[in-house]
């Protein structure tokens, strides 16, 4: 299997990928900021808020599946020994395959409620992993251990993008699609 599917070749793919949902969040902020700007003004960007809210759900439930399936990629085909702090944010990711899937078929965006703060407190975990990861501290940190240690960078692609940031890519645009994502229409006037 390790022969099918290269390391450096699917660190690139998924490094991609993590650059991908800074793009998405990007793209997110900037027409909040436009929608906000022409407040009051109906405006003819409003039938594309309305499609980018429907795909939300589906979209952020495609960033669970594919960080989940690229952790399990790492740890069970490269045989990657995932740290502690890797486990608390696989602890984070993992579920969302699940829920945001079946949210996404209920079409349910009441689910940021619930995802919203969870996904916030993966993100603090990941932004420091990144960081410890980019800075090693010379006296290490309580995390680390010497059979799986924090600061090793087994993908270190584009000179900063590794493991711990792809994590921190997939939450915040999992994040940002979901404070977007529209209800249905049966439950708009429950929801909003």
């Amino acid at each position: 299997m390790r022969d099918l599917l290269p390391v450096e070749t699917m660190s690139v793919f998924f490094a991609v990928l993590a650059l991908l949902c800074w793009v998405i969040v990007v793209a997110l902020v900037a027409g909040a900021l436009v929608r906000r700007s022409r407040r009051g003004r109906p405006g003819r960007l409003e039938p594309l808020r309305d499609d980018i809210g429907r795909m939300a759900l589906p979209l952020a439930w495609v960033i669970a599946v594919v960080t989940t399936l690229g952790s399990l990629y790492y740890s069970k085909v490269m045989e990657y020994v995932p740290c502690e702090l890797c486990w608390y944010q696989r602890i984070v990711i993992y579920p969302f395959a699940v829920i945001l899937g079946i949210a996404a078929w209920r079409r349910d965006a009441g689910i940021r409620v619930y995802a919203v703060p969870v996904l916030a407190i993966g993100m603090v975990i990941s932004a420091y992993h990144t960081w410890i990861q980019a800075y090693p501290p010379s006296d290490g940190t309580s995390f680390c251990t010497a059979d799986a240690p924090c600061t090793t960078r087994y993908v270190w692609e584009f000179g900063f993008v590794s493991l711990p940031f792809m994590a921190l890519s997939a939450m915040v645009a999992m994040t940002a699609l979901l404070l977007v994502a529209r209800p249905a229409a049966g439950r708009a006037a429950i929801q909003e």
